[in-house]
């Protein structure tokens, strides 16, 4: 009975080895990986093991992004820009921030480049009213109001320790929002039947595309997570919906890179919400647009850019 005990366990021990201890993966979730993305499942896991970047956005109401970093230049370090995101900047090497010109003053802000994408799809406007659901610790909420300073934004949370980083990162760019705590799947109990002209969801999500920010996600998610995760947010678009104007557009954002919670989640949406239409972000049939990790490149991201028909 011993030995047969200490073969069981000499087997699992080598299985863990060759899958977990090779990769730094739980097998669980190399098996999403390598069904999701057959290609690129290795590289997925190359940067996930590796140290991220550090990105940066810089306030366009202080300086352009060129002219900061003229400043940066000035202060001895050297960042790179983004071809597709125009206010974030990569530091070549990582550092403090108060070594960063101009931090306290609110001319840059720490936050990643594809967490910048999502102004990319949003697009908010001076004047409109403005939904970000899900909002701590606050870089979209900040992002929205540099890009559209006069617009109105709502920031909105379930957890209320957290929403205390939404007001320190507005105190330190001078901004106003209107701040609340308050559950996704109910938005009456917080915005009573308010419409909005844009809502930014950034759904919670398994963040499996933030893996290398957070490695303790991948020993603390489990496989049965994800299928909850996709309910919950599920019940969240569905109730935000009702509080989008006609005409009107929700960017439906995670930091994960597992179809169950984007494109699938997405393709379903659209097939049970008549008035909702897909746009510049895939097709119907590959609803999104997904963001891998890259080594030099942002974090894994996922937006699909959905606008309510008018009747």
């Amino acid at each position: 009975m011993l030995r047969q005990f200490q073969r069981q366990q000499e087997a699992l021990l080598a299985e863990f080895a060759e899958h977990e201890n090779r990769y730094l993966h739980p097998k669980w979730l190399l098996k999403r990986l390598q069904q999701a993305w057959p290609e690129q499942w290795q590289e997925i896991v190359e940067a996930n093991n590796q140290r991220p970047p550090m990105w940066l956005r810089v306030n366009r109401n202080h300086h352009s992004r060129d002219e900061w970093l003229a400043l940066l230049n000035e202060a001895g370090l050297e960042g790179f820009t983004h071809p597709d995101y125009p206010d974030a900047v990569r530091l070549a090497t990582p550092a403090p921030v108060h070594a960063l010109p101009g931090f306290d003053e609110g001319w840059v802000t720490v936050q990643d480049a594809s967490a910048q994408g999502c102004m990319r799809y949003l697009q908010p406007k001076n004047g409109e009213r403005i939904l970000d659901l899900c909002a701590a610790p606050g870089g979209k909420t900040t992002h929205i109001l540099e890009v559209a300073p006069q617009s109105q934004v709502m920031a909105v949370d379930i957890d209320e320790q957290r929403l205390s980083r939404v007001y320190d990162n507005l105190k330190r760019l001078g901004m106003k929002a209107e701040v609340k705590q308050g559950d996704g799947r109910f938005p009456e109990q917080w915005c009573g039947n308010e419409q909005f002209d844009r809502i930014l969801l950034d759904a919670p999500c398994s963040a499996t595309g933030v893996i290398r920010r957070h490695p303790d996600i991948k020993w603390l998610r489990r496989d049965r997570d994800i299928a909850e995760l996709a309910q919950l947010q599920a019940e969240i678009l569905n109730a935000t919906w009702a509080h989008l104007k006609p005409g009107g557009t929700l960017v439906y954002a995670t930091c994960s890179i597992l179809p169950e919670e984007n494109g699938q989640q997405i393709a379903a949406f659209l097939a049970r919400t008549p008035d909702a239409e897909l746009h510049a972000t895939g097709t119907p049939a590959s609803p999104g647009q997904q963001n891998l990790p890259g080594v030099e490149e942002g974090d894994g991201f996922f937006y699909a850019k959905l606008i309510k028909r008018r009747n």
